[in-house]
């Protein structure tokens, strides 16, 4: 089908939930998209962080089919070697002990409310359930997680919400003291807030609601959904400051595209998770697991968390340079690892139409800023590019 018909198909059986970009894709490479007509785009969102090692890499589509050919699944009633290995190789990355396995990002956050509220009430036997997180963060769709999502804008017509969350402002520590409670089971964070526009925590800022977080006996929880994985230069966000959260949650680049999420935390934590609390029928299947455990293993086999790293810092020298000769247009260059974020001046959608049309797919987040996700294994000759079309493209704003 051309792509024409693929939107006119589409709008006549799909909800109408997204808003899609103006462009259909009918396979992919590396980090190179092909439209049904051929025409080939150099893709910075991976998928919105999803797939870290670019589209159709090889050994993942090995990996792909010898594991259906084996076992895709048979639920979480039966032991699994996949989910052994997987386990095995993702809490080598952190300090934590335990990991529950599920489909996605929000069921992952939805884990961890749960899981903080249970082990307070279970375990701990104190009455705190209260979830606390920050202004401008994303934590998913369902409705806790929505609930504790700190955009107004996704919630409008979904009430009544759940209750016992509390949103405070970023960067206002005072008013995260003020909302620690006695009731207060945990905070919830975001390292860097990608969909809030690429902005990160404050290291000072981060680092007090931590040392809060243990003087008041409340749960820290970070959500590496979209931060986690390498996406940074390091496999954790929080890594760089050398944090120690209670729960982690992560999902996106995780399994290399297959839906996956999961929550890693303490041993004593996991105690509020005992058999029957919680469960899902496709989470961790044998499919994804065994995908989910290649894309670790090739991470640390390519040190793919340093080339992230290391070639966000040549990009951003690119972008600071390109910042330098637009300052009437470029408000701010935000760059972390491969997580990039190129704050306007002015509304960014012709801007962002334009680089599309060029061949270039990335995101526009808050309506001024141009979030980039590229795959990990992104060339730089394809960043080059890039800078150039949009060097080319800000001189005619």
């Amino acid at each position: 089908m051309h792509s024409k018909e693929i939107q006119t198909a589409e709008k006549a059986m799909l909800c109408p939930t997204y808003a899609r970009y103006p462009l259909a894709i009918a396979r992919a490479s590396g980090s190179t998209l092909i439209s049904p007509e051929g025409k080939e785009y150099v893709d910075l969102l991976a998928g919105i962080a999803v797939c870290n090692l670019g589209h159709s890499h090889p050994e993942l589509v090995e990996t792909i089919c010898a594991q259906a050919a084996k076992l895709i699944h048979v639920s979480n009633l039966f032991y699994q070697e996949e989910q052994v290995t997987l386990a095995e190789r993702l809490l080598q990355t952190t300090h934590m002990e335990r990991v529950f396995f599920c489909n996605s990002g929000a069921e992952a956050n939805e884990g961890a409310i749960k899981l903080a509220r249970r082990y307070m009430r279970e375990v701990r036997k104190e009455e705190r359930f209260e979830i606390v997180t920050l202004s401008g963060s994303f934590h998913g769709r369902t409705l806790a997680t929505l609930t504790a999502t700190g955009q107004d804008k996704i919630k409008t017509g979904f009430g009544p919400l759940p209750d016992r969350f509390h949103t405070v402002p970023f960067g206002d520590l005072a008013a995260m003291d003020a909302a620690l409670g006695d009731q207060t089971a945990a905070v919830l964070v975001e390292m860097i807030q990608g969909e809030g526009g690429v902005r990160p925590l404050p290291e000072s800022y981060v680092r007090a609601i931590a040392e809060l977080c243990a003087t008041r006996g409340v749960l820290f929880m970070v959500d590496e959904i979209q931060t986690g994985v390498g996406r940074t230069g390091k496999f954790w966000a929080h890594q760089h400051l050398d944090l120690l959260p209670d729960i982690i949650t992560v999902a996106k680049g995780l399994a290399g595209g297959l839906p996956m999420g999961a929550l890693l935390c303490s041993q004593e934590v996991a105690q509020g998770f005992p058999a029957g609390s919680h469960g899902t029928t496709f989470g961790g299947n044998a499919l994804v697991c065994a995908v989910a455990a290649k894309v670790i293993e090739i991470i640390e086999r390519d040190a793919l968390c340093a080339r992230a790293a290391a070639l966000g810092q040549w990009f951003k020298g690119r972008l600071d340079a390109l910042h330098t000769k637009y300052p009437a247009q470029i408000a701010e260059i935000r760059v972390h690892g491969l997580m990039i974020g190129i704050e306007l001046r002015f509304p960014g959608a012709t801007l962002w139409e334009a680089l599309l049309e060029r061949g270039f797919v990335l995101n526009l987040t808050q309506d001024v800023v141009l979030r980039l996700l590229p795959p990990l294994v992104i060339t730089e000759k394809e960043l080059e590019d890039f800078v150039q079309a949009l060097d080319q493209e800000l001189s005619r704003c």
